[in-house]
C-alpha cells in the first residue's frame, strides 16, 4: 500500500530536540545552507520555521505528501526512473488554491483523495500548507511564507532529486504578472529551467487560459537552480505562477475549509491541461545517463 503522510509524531519529537540543541534537522541534501532572510520573509528557510514552531504542525501549518511505491528487486537491467512530482511551497491558506490544484494534478478529489482520473497516472505529490484562521490571533498565513529557494525540506528535496520532472505551483498578484487596469486578471506565469515542459505548458494551458512567460517577470521565472523546482535528476523543472483571480475561478467556495470540496469546471479543465503536457513530456526520452 502507498504511503500517505499527513502528521508525523516522530518528525514533531526530532524537531523539538532541534530546537534544544540549534541543530538543524535535515542534513546532506536538505541541509540548511547559512543564508539571509529574503525580503518579506519572516523565516529564512523551512528548517528555520520548524524550529521556531516547534510542536505546532497540525496547528499552525501542516505538511503532506505521497510516495508511490517502487520495487526493483532485479539484478539486471534498468529500473525505470520516477517520473513526475508535484509541489505546492506554499499552500493551504498561503497562496491560495495550491493545496488543492497540487492535489487534482497528482490525480487525486482535493477532499477524498479518491482518483480525480480513473485509470490515469497518479503522481507523487508535497505540499505545505498554512493552517492559521483570523479567530487564532496568530498572524497571517503570509507569515509562513518561505522563498522557493530557500526551501530545505529534506523530503521535498529528495523527491524532487528523485524525480525526473517536478511541476511546481505557486500563487502571484495579477500586477506582478503584468496585468494592467482594466484586462482580465486570470493569468498564468509559466516558469522553471525545464525548456521543453515550458513550451508544453504554453501549449495545453495557452488553449484555455492566457500564458505569460516566466522569462519576462524575474520574480516569478523559477529559474533559480536552488528552486526545488529545478532540483531534480535533470537539475530543471516547471514551475506556475497564477493570479489570484484566476485560481478563485476554480472554486465555488473560495475559502480555506470550503475550497477543497467545491472545485468546479474550471478547475478540473486546469488540472486536465497540466496533465496532458506532463504525459506528454513524459513521453518523450529520459535524457538521463548514469
Amino acid at each position: 500500500m502507498s504511503p500517505v503522510v499527513n502528521r508525523r509524531t516522530v518528525l514533531t519529537a526530532a524537531l523539538g530536540a532541534a530546537a534544544l540543541t540549534s541543530t538543524p534537522l535535515v542534513t546532506g541534501i536538505g541541509a540548511a545552507k547559512a543564508r539571509a532572510t529574503s525580503k518579506g520573509d519572516l523565516y529564512a528557510s523551512n528548517t528555520a520555521l520548524y524550529k521556531a514552531l516547534s510542536g505546532q504542525e497540525g496547528s499552525q501549518y501542516a505538511r503532506r505528501y505521497r510516495r508511490h511505491e517502487m520495487f526493483d528487486n532485479e539484478q539486471g537491467g534498468r529500473f525505470p526512473y520516477h517520473r513526475t512530482t508535484v509541489l505546492a511551497l506554499h499552500a493551504g491558506g498561503i497562496e491560495k488554491g495550491t493545496s488543492e490544484l497540487c492535489l487534482g494534478i497528482a490525480g487525486y478529489k482535493p477532499d477524498t483523495l479518491a482518483p480525480l482520473f480513473p485509470g490515469e497516472p497518479l503522481y507523487d505529490y508535497w505540499m505545505f500548507e498554512g493552517l492559521r484562521l483570523p479567530s487564532m490571533g496568530l498572524g497571517s498565513n503570509s507569515e509562513l511564507h518561505v522563498t522557493a529557494k530557500h526551501c530545505d525540506d529534506h523530503v521535498a528535496l529528495s523527491m524532487a532529486a528523485s524525480s525526473l520532472n517536478v511541476l511546481s505551483l505557486h500563487g502571484c498578484k495579477a500586477e506582478q504578472a503584468g496585468v494592467r487596469s482594466g484586462q482580465d486578471a486570470r493569468v498564468v506565469v509559466v516558469g522553471g529551467l525545464n525548456p521543453t515542459f515550458k513550451k508544453l505548458l504554453h501549449q495545453e494551458l495557452g488553449a484555455h487560459y492566457k500564458t505569460v512567460d516566466g522569462d519576462n517577470f524575474p520574480d516569478l521565472a523559477g529559474a533559480d537552480p536552488d528552486n526545488p523546482c529545478n532540483r531534480t535528476m535533470l537539475r530543471k523543472g516547471g514551475q506556475l505562477e497564477l493570479t489570484t483571480e484566476l485560481r478563485a475561478s476554480f472554486f465555488d467556495t473560495d475559502t480555506l475549509a470550503g475550497r477543497a470540496g467545491s472545485t468546479n469546471g474550471e478547475f478540473k479543465k486546469f488540472v486536465g491541461a497540466c496533465r496532458k503536457a506532463i504525459a506528454r513530456l513524459e513521453a518523450g526520452p529520459d535524457q538521463v545517463i548514469l
